[in-house]
């Protein structure tokens, strides 16, 4: 074989290689939107699933062509739905919903136990005050 033919082997390698990991995608994201679609009945997407199996190009094609639009809603929804999610975690752990007079409590809880002075007591209730 000659350095051409190595070469063009190569890229059909490749080419092979960059659709069949595209296919993979395109049908795990086909499984998913069908398992996150609670409109659709059990039986429609068991039949689609089985289709997939038996049929898997051709029915990834339509699935893609007739539920698409369907299917950016529902991604989009989720992608939403986990953006909140995580907003409300970080809100949650970061405490910054507490009003000032609890800050105060709290930094008068501490100064009281002895774990800060009196200098960072002053520091942290004009912080919570704004001033």
């Amino acid at each position: 074989m000659d350095f051409a033919s190595n070469v063009w082997n190569f890229i059909w390698i490749f080419f092979w290689s960059f659709a069949f990991i595209a296919y993979l995608f395109a049908l795990f994201a086909i499984i998913g939107d069908l398992f996150r679609d609670h409109q659709l009945n059990g039986w429609w997407k068991a039949v689609w699933i089985i289709f997939l199996m038996f049929v898997p190009f051709l029915t990834a094609l339509i699935y893609l062509i007739a539920r698409g639009d369907g299917m950016a809603k529902r991604s989009a929804a989720a992608a939403s739905e986990a953006q909140a999610a995580t907003e409300a975690y970080i809100r949650q752990t970061a405490g910054g919903s507490a009003s000032p007079s609890d800050e105060i409590a709290k930094a008068k809880a501490l100064l009281d136990s002895g774990t800060i002075t009196a200098q960072e007591y002053e520091a942290i209730k004009t912080k919570a005050l704004g001033a």
